[in-house]
């Protein structure tokens, strides 16, 4: 008895070509989304607004704005941990959109590791 490959899996040229032309087509999407979250923007607020900053998708701080109000120097710490907080959380929002974004192109494809 011949074992044989699920419906759309069987060999020959043309499937074959197929297939490269969507791995092709996925690449070049791929790119194309690269870019465009590379030149998004993310605004980011911690310590209820006193901190915020701006950051792009390739994860470079673009600006950062801090109330004066916060400015105590008998307590950088505090200002630490809210600078912290806003940095920590621009970086999870950059990832997880980029994530959301590639998931659409590779669709049940599981990339780590992709950005």
């Amino acid at each position: 008895m011949k074992a044989r490959l699920p419906k759309g899996m069987g060999g020959g040229p043309s499937n074959m070509q197929h297939l490269m032309k969507q791995a092709q087509k996925m690449q070049e999407d791929m790119e194309a989304k690269k870019e465009e979250l590379a030149a998004k923007e993310y605004e980011i607020k911690a310590g209820g607004g006193a901190v915020t900053l701006v950051i792009n998708g390739e994860k470079v701080i673009k600006t950062l704005e801090i109330d004066p109000e916060i400015v105590d120097p008998d307590d950088i710490e505090t200002m630490s941990d809210i600078l912290i907080a806003a940095f920590n959380e621009a970086i999870k929002r950059v990832e997880a959109d980029a994530e959301e974004q590639m998931s659409k192109i590779t669709g049940s494809l599981n990339m780590p590791g992709l950005f």
